[in-house]
């Protein structure tokens, strides 16, 4: 055989050898988001025409997570929290529209107290979704009644249902029962 051809097929192997470890690249890639996002890499996937697109923003959520200073709260906050809680759920019965918005409102207090920047409630949830992937999505659900029921198109069971998915958030946040960020970087690191 010619030179040129013995060339030629190193150069093929050379090329199949870099598209097959650029494949394993993604789908290692893919299942690290998948690993840290939970069912919000799923939920993520579907508002998007495209993966890439999808994992980009996920991607993008994990690097605006690591700019935040999130703090574990002393003994004396998390206390302090879980008793406003308690009084929260204890209004419930007699003014559940009022117990939603004052659950809305302590778990905006508790991220923030946590560093998270709560002015964009999407913004919010996109960030809370990097430490606490399994329950921001009852978060968003609760947020979406506890609007209807500030315009007053919420049924009460609908408002129960707001203090149970808050509950989710609430308890995961002040337990730190999320993985956080750091513990997470292996996980969403390398995102192109």
């Amino acid at each position: 055989m010619q030179t040129w051809i013995w060339i030629v097929i190193a150069l093929c192997v050379v090329a199949i050898a870099a598209a097959v470890l650029a494949a394993m690249r993604q789908q290692q890639h893919r299942g690290r988001l998948r690993q840290t996002f939970g069912p919000e890499y799923d939920r993520t996937l579907g508002q998007h025409a495209n993966r890439r697109d999808a994992e980009r923003e996920l991607a993008g959520r994990y690097e605006r997570r690591q700019s935040l200073a999130i703090r574990p709260l002393s003994v004396e906050h998390r206390q302090g929290f879980a008793q406003e809680w308690h009084d929260v759920q204890a209004r419930f019965v007699d003014t559940p529209a009022d117990a939603v918005r004052d659950a809305d409102s302590l778990l905006s207090r508790l991220m923030r107290e946590r560093g998270y920047p709560v002015a964009d409630f999407d913004q919010r949830a996109a960030d809370v979704s990097v430490d606490h992937p399994r329950v921001v999505e009852n978060y968003r659900t609760a947020h979406a009644i506890s609007l209807r029921s500030a315009a007053g198109q919420a049924s009460t069971e609908e408002l129960r249902q707001a203090m149970v998915h808050y509950r989710s958030l609430f308890e995961d946040m002040l337990t730190d029962g999320g993985a956080t960020a750091e513990a997470a970087a292996p996980a969403a690191h390398d995102s192109r």
